[in-house]
């Protein structure tokens, strides 16, 4: 079902692409813009995505540790970083409905998480090749 200006499945290539590259929100923006008007509205995700947090850095981080000492403004700002966590998780959830369609996704997603979770240090380049080739040896089953 398409709700937007993307198919879920261009979203979740997006996602994929993110995944491969350094910065996974930063690559996975200019991809989308790639993917809506070429190389312009790569260049214009981009700097889309760079620009407002280099601007709000710039101006709130002389500030920040003024305002950690403010007990309501500290529990506000522990409050957006609990709400980033729980929209992660939700994006998960809801990007699983799609992509776990076989048990073959489901067993490449549970060997992913245990990796995450017993390898902390691993780089994520390992585990989506670790998936890629389980996908491919999965196949032959």
């Amino acid at each position: 079902m398409n709700t937007g200006i993307l198919t879920r499945q261009q979203l979740i290539d997006a996602v994929a692409v993110g995944q491969i590259t350094p910065g996974p929100v930063l690559s996975t923006a200019t991809f989308i813009g790639w993917q809506l008007n070429g190389f312009w509205g790569a260049i214009a995700a981009t700097v889309g995505i760079f620009l407002p947090s280099f601007l709000l850095v710039s101006l709130l981080n002389p500030l920040i540790p003024r305002m950690r000492k403010s007990k309501v403004i500290a529990a506000f700002l522990d409050a957006i970083n609990i709400a980033s966590v729980a929209v992660i998780a939700a994006v998960c959830v809801e990007m699983g409905k799609d992509t776990l369609t076989d048990w073959r996704t489901v067993v490449i997603a549970v060997m992913s998480i245990v990796a995450v979770f017993y390898f902390r240090k691993m780089n994520s380049a390992f585990i989506v090749i670790g998936g890629a080739l389980a996908g491919y040896l999965l196949t032959w089953i």
